[in-house]
């Protein structure tokens, strides 16, 4: 693959500047830097400024199925995900304002010898039993803890109430959390709270299009008929909340790529022979523990067998090539990155499993690695002055 056809995260022209901006707007201190295209339009001035993540609607999902309408008409800039292009990284970018080099959300699926299991991040799972995670001593989040952005910003302005709007089963990260299944509900509560008297910004967040790329994939008749219902009730949203001086701002947390090649790590005899514990994080974004006699033969399998399929960095390559981002590492970083990484380039997949559970289902498409089609996402902006 060449070198063009790999989008490595850009966190000067990313997600996280998109978040930064804003709080900049709010002058809420950060250094991380933002976006002047967003920064001049956010510099008119608002009552609201809203921001709706439709998770899994990069760049390229939107172009093919929507171009030349209210999304592609709206938009200003594309710009790059996070490392791992993936909603667990990318969404804690969002609510926090920091990479994830910060808060140590990295992926799905990482491993916590605290509790000697890797947890589902977003639901508080084992990664492969389903178990619900209960302690009676500290609690997996207080392990990798950051201060939302919603605090931040009615910390740094007594006069801004700072809404989050959600799916019922995410958890809420605002006081002033509103719960919204779908996008009629999202538009509804966003127009309901422009409306009142006071200085408000809000963050909507949808689960699909991603929950149905994963099942249909990226061309899929049911992909395409979600953005195209969205992208009309998103703009009939913003007609109605004309003079309402709100500033919408739409974008997403990753992209998505259709699958091609399935590999199960169990079937992976080489490098079974090579690990000391299961491999983590996600599906083209994997991390594994080798034993230190095996690591050239580690190294040589992934040179012969899938050098043009995955990108292999060793963990100090990794982090010194800052792909998590910049700042102060979370001090579990070193515990969830292992020896090595492996991120996809094409359209291959490493399902992770192990004995005891019950084999996944395959999707037809996800997202974690370096293609254009993951890791670009749209930028788009409405003035409802």
């Amino acid at each position: 693959m060449k070198e063009n056809e790999i989008i490595f995260p850009n966190y000067e022209h990313s997600i996280l500047n998109i978040i930064n901006t804003i709080l900049k707007y709010y002058n809420v201190d950060t250094k991380y830097k933002g976006l002047p295209e967003l920064e001049k339009r956010l510099a008119k001035g608002y009552k609201n400024v809203v921001l709706i993540i439709l998770d899994g609607m990069g760049e390229h999902v939107l172009k093919a199925i929507s171009p030349n309408q209210f999304f592609e008409n709206n938009k200003i800039d594309v710009v790059t995900s996070v490392c791992p292009s993936t909603t667990t990284a990318a969404l804690t970018t969002y609510y926090s304002g920091k990479p994830p080099i910060e808060t140590g959300w990295v992926a799905m699926s990482q491993y916590f010898k605290e509790y000697g299991r890797a947890i589902e991040m977003l639901r508080n799972i084992d990664s492969y039993t389903g178990e619900k995670i209960n302690t009676s001593r500290m609690d997996v989040y207080d392990l990798v803890k950051y201060v939302p952005i919603y605090e931040q910003i009615e910390n740094a302005n007594l006069d801004v109430k700072a809404y989050e709007i959600n799916p019922v089963h995410c958890e809420a990260r605002s006081k002033r959390n509103i719960n919204a299944d779908n996008i009629e509900l999202l538009c509804d509560s966003i127009k309901s709270i422009c409306n009142n008297n006071e200085k408000n910004f809000i963050l909507g967040y949808n689960v699909d299009p991603d929950g149905l790329l994963h099942k249909y994939g990226c061309k899929s008749e049911e992909v395409k008929q979600f953005i195209i219902q969205t992208e009309k009730r998103i703009e009939k949203m913003c007609n109605e909340l004309k003079d309402s001086d709100t500033l919408v701002i739409i974008s997403a947390d990753h992209g998505h790529k259709d699958i091609g090649k399935v590999y199960n790590i169990l079937e992976l005899k080489e490098i079974q022979d090579c690990i000391i514990m299961p491999a983590s994080l996600e599906s083209r974004a994997v991390t594994f523990w080798v034993k230190n006699d095996k690591k050239e033969k580690f190294e040589k399998y992934f040179e012969d067998n899938m050098k043009d399929k995955f990108m292999l960095f060793s963990k100090e390559e990794f982090l010194n090539r800052n792909l998590l981002g910049y700042g102060n590492k979370h001090p579990k970083i070193d515990d969830f990155i292992g020896d090595y990484i492996a991120i996809a380039i094409s359209d291959a997949i490493i399902k992770l499993e192990t004995n005891i559970c019950k084999e996944k289902a395959n999707k037809k498409s996800t997202h974690c690695g370096f293609t254009p089609n993951e890791m670009e996402v749209p930028l788009i902006v409405v003035d409802c002055k």
